[in-house]
């Protein structure tokens, strides 16, 4: 379960982080912008079916913390403040979805045994997700 407990949070983190940047850069002229909603779609399916799953297993389960989410929030106002580019956003989500996925495939690698093959599979459709992403915003690099 907790396999799918790291989905839910960090696709939850990243919706949230990614609003947030939305927010910063709605008044610039950014070509990334219509990327981010893309993302923020993205992880918002697998916030749904990640939730689902908790759900329907244990009825409960853990949501980001105020703190972590005010941290993320301030740190990128500080990085769109210093930098607004395309190349330099870019790099700031291709560098967080890099930290998630060598995270997930930790994880992976401890639950494949003992986990549900949907719960596997979930988790790889993820890191699938975010390496496609990866890729699709080293254009602006």
């Amino acid at each position: 379960m907790e396999l799918v407990e790291h989905i839910y949070k960090d696709s939850s983190m990243s919706v949230f982080s990614l609003k947030e940047l939305l927010k910063e850069i709605k008044k610039k002229d950014n070509k990334i912008f219509t990327d981010v909603e893309h993302l923020i779609s993205g992880y918002n399916r697998y916030v749904k079916d990640s939730s689902k799953i908790l759900k329907k297993e244990s009825g409960e389960f853990k949501t980001n913390n105020f703190f972590e989410k005010m941290m993320a929030k301030e740190g990128i106002k500080k990085e769109v403040k210093s930098d607004n580019s395309d190349a330099s956003i870019a790099d700031m989500l291709i560098k967080g979805i890099s930290m998630g996925s060598l995270d997930m495939e930790k994880k992976i690698k401890k639950y494949e045994e003992v986990s549900e093959k949907s719960y596997l599979k979930l988790a790889h459709d993820y890191l699938n997700f975010s390496k496609d992403n990866m890729t699709a915003l080293k254009k602006y690099l």
